[in-house]
């Protein structure tokens, strides 16, 4: 499938209580059903999903730059809780009450934490990166990625420092080559490809140690986040190609938050987020609040 990718109909950035900037993006309309987007390992505010779907739903996606990454102050030393904070602070500044939101890869704990803390009104998990340092993890891991894991764990400091060292081309090529080939006849397709270059190019502007190393020692460790008291609808979506975020497809995950619902995604992979954007925003309406 040939995807459609236009650049935000609106941006800037929020200045958060303290003082630190939030930079968001926007596509649909300004009086849509807003849906916050966390996106994906080291990507920017400008790449979304969706654009050509989310006006004929009434969407208005939002996405956000996590701190450190593309317009965002840094936090050093931050944690799930610190974004839950801060997504319920630019929720109030916009007056969007408790919007729906969507977390992709990455961003996925970040977005299980705001739902964790109530902070928003349903979730949608898509190829969501899972607790690879849970126990249930253990044997399942490839020995490179577990080494990683173990650091992340044992010396979170040392590995911040591992991942400071990446750069944007070296996370294309890990993507590139970690993907399978439905992934990356998406990813090649000349518009994305450009697309999500910029993404990661903005991503690590403030350097790899602002944003993405924190972000990933996160993700990697031992998660903070209390799923069972997780009170929001939440639907969690993996193509079946998916290897690479949950070495269960998010079958373990699902079963942690309370009443959430699996979706599998025949001949998908990693990239279902702009494979399949109108059946998760389609699916994620169905939580919205009645007008």
């Amino acid at each position: 499938m040939t995807l459609h990718v236009i650049d935000p109909v609106r941006s800037g950035t929020e200045q958060l209580p303290g003082g630190r900037q939030l930079g968001w993006a926007e596509w649909g309309p300004v009086d849509g059903v807003p849906v916050l987007l966390s996106p994906g390992a080291a990507t920017s505010r400008h790449l979304g999903f969706g654009h050509d779907v989310a006006a004929g739903l009434g969407v208005r996606l939002i996405s956000l730059d996590r701190p450190g990454l593309g317009a965002s102050s840094p936090l050093p030393g931050r944690t799930f809780g610190d974004f839950a904070d801060d997504i319920r602070a630019f929720a109030a500044l916009r007056g969007l009450d408790r919007p729906l939101m969507v977390g992709n890869s990455q961003g996925a704990p970040f977005a299980l934490a705001c739902a964790a803390a109530g902070v928003v009104g349903a979730l949608a998990v898509v190829s969501g990166a899972d607790e690879v340092a849970a126990p249930r993890f253990a044997d399942a891991l490839p020995d490179d990625l577990r080494g990683l894991v173990d650091l992340a764990v044992s010396d979170p400091a040392a590995a911040e420092k591992v991942f400071a060292g990446f750069t944007a081309q070296a996370m294309w090529d890990m993507v590139m080559s970690g993907s399978p080939e439905c992934d990356r006849a998406v990813y090649q397709q000349p518009a994305f490809a450009a697309a999500y270059r910029r993404t990661l190019d903005e991503a690590f502007a403030q350097g790899a140690a602002a944003g993405y190393a924190r972000d990933t020692v996160l993700a990697m460790g031992r998660w903070d986040i209390e799923l069972s008291d997780i009170a929001v609808p939440v639907d969690l979506w993996y193509g079946e190609e998916d290897t690479s975020h949950s070495p269960d497809r998010g079958a373990g995950l699902t079963a942690r938050i309370p009443g959430a619902v699996r979706h599998m995604v025949p001949d998908a992979g990693g990239a279902v987020l702009w494979t399949h954007a109108e059946q998760v925003l389609s699916t994620l309406l169905k939580h919205a609040p009645v007008s």
